[in-house]
């Protein structure tokens, strides 16, 4: 930290960055600013940390467009899907203290979900996206997400969308409630509770899944990617266009109220939605990720065992065919693995090769959000790292800006290609 240098750019029209970046790692710096300059950055944060130190720490730009606030150190934002990792460690957590069996039968902590052909779903099920609920069929009550024992009820009686464990399908905003109930059931406390008490207050975090209210006006509201009919092109957005019956349209637009503006609501802000609707920003990405990184572990606060890091770092689940996303995907248990679909997805042609995939090196997971944002750790190079933004971008995974910073990350420690699908050095 002492070696970092200060950076304080003013971009056109009065877009500021700085924070703080070491030597080594300018090239990163340079491609946050590319991002305001070339690829429609509005407000950003990026983190990175090397052996739990903090080595790149930027943020800037614009929080809130229609008043023009500035992107403040302690801006936070939604990061949608990267609240699944986050969510995903919290079993983690308790899979490592002994008090949950990830390949039990859910059955034996959450007997109301074992019906209905879900009888033998297991925990690694749930959180590698294969315990065949991505959905709900019947219509979500308004503020169904916002009522946790409603859309627990209502997950626990819904028939599987296929034989559990046989494939995988993103459960994109199930994944809250199947993995969040576990967490529940097994600690005692609700899933943001236990979040905020055992894994963001220890390690100092701004990040919490069901924001507090004095927290309310550090959001910068997240600017929706709006999509032409003629770029729906893709399998995904056919069947939202035309299949309403689907997986990918009931993931997507059966949902209540979060469907139409609830990430921006404080509503939507303080429910505890464990798939969609964590709060933080970069710092608070990276630092969750830092001991994961580091052997389980960092500055006297251990998440988990070097056991249970391992079994969540392997891919448990893949397919050419993601029964919602409707791409290549590949899962650990709660969080993405290198996922190279540049080849393979129509989004790529659409909006470049960067749109659907999520690019890292062969030992990181980490998880995606809408839009665009990340977080991941990368245990061979002691690597941690976190990008959030509020101005949302096209495809289902990465796109443009991430994947930028994210491959200018990887070549400041000296890695030197992405050809095989993943970062090599």
């Amino acid at each position: 930290m002492s070696m970092s240098k200060s950076l304080k750019e003013t971009i056109a029209h009065g877009v500021v960055v700085e924070g703080i970046v070491a030597p080594g790692l300018e090239l990163v710096a340079d491609q946050f600013l590319e991002n305001f300059r070339s690829r429609g950055e509005l407000g950003a944060s990026l983190c990175v940390t090397v052996g739990g130190e903090t080595r790149l720490d930027l943020w800037g730009g614009i929080a809130d467009g229609k008043t023009g606030r500035a992107w403040q150190r302690d801006t936070v934002s939604i990061v949608f899907s990267c609240t699944k990792g986050a969510t995903a460690l919290c079993a983690h957590v308790l899979a490592s203290r002994g008090r949950l069996d990830i390949d039990a039968p859910v059955a034996e902590v959450w007997p109301e979900f074992a019906q209905r052909g879900k009888e033998h779903v297991t925990t690694r099920m749930m959180l590698d996206h294969s315990s065949a609920v991505p959905a709900l069929r019947e219509a979500v009550k308004p503020d169904g997400p916002y009522d946790w024992q409603y859309m627990t009820q209502r997950l626990a009686a819904e028939e599987p969308f296929w034989e559990p464990g046989t494939r995988n399908g993103y459960h994109g905003f199930t994944f809250g409630w199947t993995v969040g109930e576990m967490v529940r059931r097994v600690s005692g406390k609700s899933l943001g509770a236990f979040f905020q008490e055992e894994i963001a207050r220890p390690l100092g975090l701004d990040f919490w899944i069901g924001l507090p209210e004095e927290i309310e006006p550090r959001v910068a509201p997240i600017v929706p990617y709006v999509y032409s009919a003629k770029e729906a092109q893709t399998p995904f957005m056919t069947a939202l266009a035309k299949e309403p019956k689907s997986i990918p349209s009931l993931f997507y637009f059966n949902n209540g109220r979060w469907r139409t503006g609830g990430a921006n609501t404080r509503e939507g802000h303080a429910a505890e939605i464990g798939a969609a609707n964590g709060i933080t920003n970069a710092r608070g990405l990276a630092g969750m990720y830092a001991p994961l990184a580091n052997g389980g572990a960092l500055n006297d606060v251990r998440l988990v065992d070097r056991v249970t890091l391992s079994r969540m770092a392997e891919v448990s689940m893949a397919t050419h065919d993601d029964a919602t996303l409707r791409i290549p995907t590949r899962f650990a248990l709660g969080f993405m693995k290198s996922m190279d679909n540049r080849r393979r997805s129509i989004a790529a042609r659409l909006w470049g090769d960067a749109c659907d995939s999520v690019i890292l090196g062969s030992p990181a997971f980490g998880h995606v959000g809408a839009g665009g944002s990340l977080g991941l750790a990368d245990p061979a190079c002691g690597l941690s790292f976190g990008y959030t933004m509020n101005k949302m971008g096209p495809g289902l995974l990465l796109n443009d800006r991430g994947q930028a910073l994210v491959d200018a990350t990887y070549r400041a420690l000296g890695y030197r290609s992405k050809d095989a699908g993943v970062w090599e050095t």
